[in-house]
């Protein structure tokens, strides 16, 4: 293996209404509401005809877009030095407008250097980037997170979590993206008493730091779940879910952490889920309210099975659709899963780990080999809508879907289609 790379039903409802995946940017990652779902696309046809291509080199960072924009990292050269970059393409054409250098980058720990079309990968950055106000903000490899203007790819600040924060790094470097709360980018790397941190997306100050987890490859997720707004972190000693504007813990529940956790958690309603590979496996936890407090209570466990192992499922209406399966590389299955019990309920397969959204009733996934692939989000069965093979290179990426055009990369190339 390479470096790996929630709502409740309130606030999916507000979601639908506030966005609609025909006009909408996807401008954070996995999406709007930060969990791979959109509403669905009217009058789709899912063609999936090919409106350009463009060279995307190395990484697995996937596209965000807004303003007419697309953004995501890739590895290239600045003043004669190798690294992670900061890649801005014109939406409609795919023509890189600007690109500018985050952290060099000798070596990476652990990845491959074999390039794109083994189960190595390649190396690269696996963070995506989010586009916020006019801004666009990064997290690379070595723990340095930017900010830059996001028409014009001028630097407007940067933390270096490795030196402010006494960061600390894992196996195959940092995986996660930002994700901002209001005027607050959440992350987490730092060290003892600062190992979750919140920074002013304005000025990249520390507006709060605190407790001592260790960072994993997962990106945090917002939430509104029996009406307290938080931000769940999945760190190596579990689920935490921390006040985004103060940092302070809210719940915590305790998950195995070996070698790498690299998939976000999953909220439904006031169940919480997570996975792992390297023999842990899933399970899922019920949010309680005691005293003015929040609990987690473990519901479920399946312990070394149903792993997510760096591909983060979608939930609709109680299930989970997404590619549950570890090291099957071009093999493993897109599956369905009850969220509220873990009983499996189909799995298809020959996805291997790529990745899903939600669009609707339509998953839209793509193989590890390059397919685009539209599936019905049913329990009852597996039922096939279009598929393409549409990218060479490895595909660990996620798909976006802004303004009625699919977007996808691989390790070589990122692609746009139009859907209807």
């Amino acid at each position: 293996m390479t470096r790996t790379h929630l709502t409740t039903v309130l606030g999916l409802a507000m979601a639908t209404t506030a966005f609609s995946a025909e006009s909408t940017d996807w401008g954070a990652f996995r999406g709007p509401a930060g969990n791979g779902i959109v509403p669905a696309l009217a009058n789709a046809k899912w063609s999936l005809k090919q409106v350009w291509k463009s060279p995307t080199n190395l990484g697995f960072s996937s596209f965000a877009e807004s303003g007419g924009k697309v953004y995501t990292l890739v590895t290239g050269e600045s003043d004669g030095n190798k690294g992670e970059m900061l890649a801005c393409l014109d939406e409609k054409t795919g023509k890189e407008l600007w690109s500018k250098p985050l952290s060099v980058v000798p070596k990476y720990d652990g990845g491959g250097d074999s390039g794109t079309n083994d189960n190595k990968g390649g190396d690269g950055a696996r963070s995506t980037p989010v586009v916020n106000g006019g801004k666009v903000y990064a997290i690379d490899s070595m723990l340095g997170v930017f900010c830059f203007d996001a028409a014009t790819g001028k630097e407007i600040w940067k933390h270096d979590v490795m030196k402010d924060n006494d960061g600390v790094q894992l196996k195959w470097e940092n995986a996660a993206s930002p994700v901002i709360d209001g005027d607050v980018v959440l992350l987490a790397g730092g060290g003892k008493g600062q190992g979750l941190i919140g920074l002013n997306k304005n000025t990249g100050a520390v507006v709060w730091k605190g407790e001592d987890d260790k960072m994993t490859h997962a990106t945090p997720v917002l939430a509104d779940i029996l009406g307290v707004h938080q931000a769940i972190f999945f760190t190596q000693t579990g689920l935490v879910a921390v006040d985004p504007k103060k940092g302070s813990v809210i719940w915590r529940a305790p998950f195995p952490y070996k070698v790498s956790t690299a998939a976000s958690p999953v909220v439904y309603q006031d169940i919480v889920y997570c996975s792992a590979g390297y023999g842990v496996g899933a399970g899922a936890f019920k949010i309680s309210k005691s005293g003015g407090k929040l609990e987690a209570t473990q519901i479920w466990r399946r312990e070394n099975q149903c792993f997510n192992h760096w591909s983060t499922p979608v939930v609709k209406d109680g299930y989970l659709y997404g590619m549950f399966s570890f090291k099957e590389y071009g093999a493993g299955p897109l599956a369905c899963v009850d969220i509220r019990t873990g009983e499996d309920k189909w799995g298809e397969k020959g996805f291997g780990p790529g990745q899903v959204i939600l669009a609707g009733d339509k998953v839209i996934a793509t193989s590890d080999k390059g397919e685009i692939v539209v599936v019905e989000a049913s329990p009852d069965k597996y039922k096939e809508v279009a598929r393409k093979d549409v990218l060479e290179g490895k595909v660990w990426s996620y798909p976006i879907l802004a303004n009625g055009k699919l977007f996808a990369r691989s390790t070589t190339e990122g692609v746009c289609l139009d859907v209807k």
